[in-house]
């Protein structure tokens, strides 16, 4: 039986809903407060934390460690620079048979999957580059 959310669950969710583009906790803390929707910081967290666990909203960790959240209930595949940050979307996606068959094998209700890869962009790859020629 699933349990009823909250008030602040459904703000959140709302504000997600609302939104085109995965959003960070203190991001969302911010929007509810601009909206005078306030709310606190933790109550925020909570939140998403159970919106996260019944399958509501996805999250994605970049490579500073910040979790970025949205309702967009599409797995998310991306190439992600460590140097600048800057992040490319990969269209395709090369685990959708790999999740059916841990769906089978394990009995696994799956919700979504996050597939990262990480290194320098091209752009970063020439500063790179530049920098050890001038050395």
């Amino acid at each position: 039986m699933k349990s009823q959310r909250t008030r602040s669950q459904d703000r959140i969710l709302n504000l997600l809903k609302s939104l085109e583009q995965a959003i960070s906790a203190q991001d969302i803390y911010l929007e509810l407060r601009k909206r005078n929707e306030s709310m606190g910081l933790a109550t925020v967290y909570r939140s998403l934390e159970a919106l996260k666990l019944e399958g509501s909203v996805q999250v994605r960790t970049l490579a500073n460690g910040e979790s970025l959240y949205s309702t967009l209930q599409e797995d998310r595949h991306h190439l992600t620079c460590l140097q600048c940050g800057m992040s490319i979307p990969i269209d395709r996606c090369p685990v959708h048979e790999l999740e059916d068959q841990l769906h089978h094998a394990y009995q696994f209700k799956i919700y979504y999957h996050t597939l990262e890869f990480f290194g320098l962009c091209t752009q970063c790859q020439l500063t790179q580059s530049a920098e050890e020629l001038s050395n």
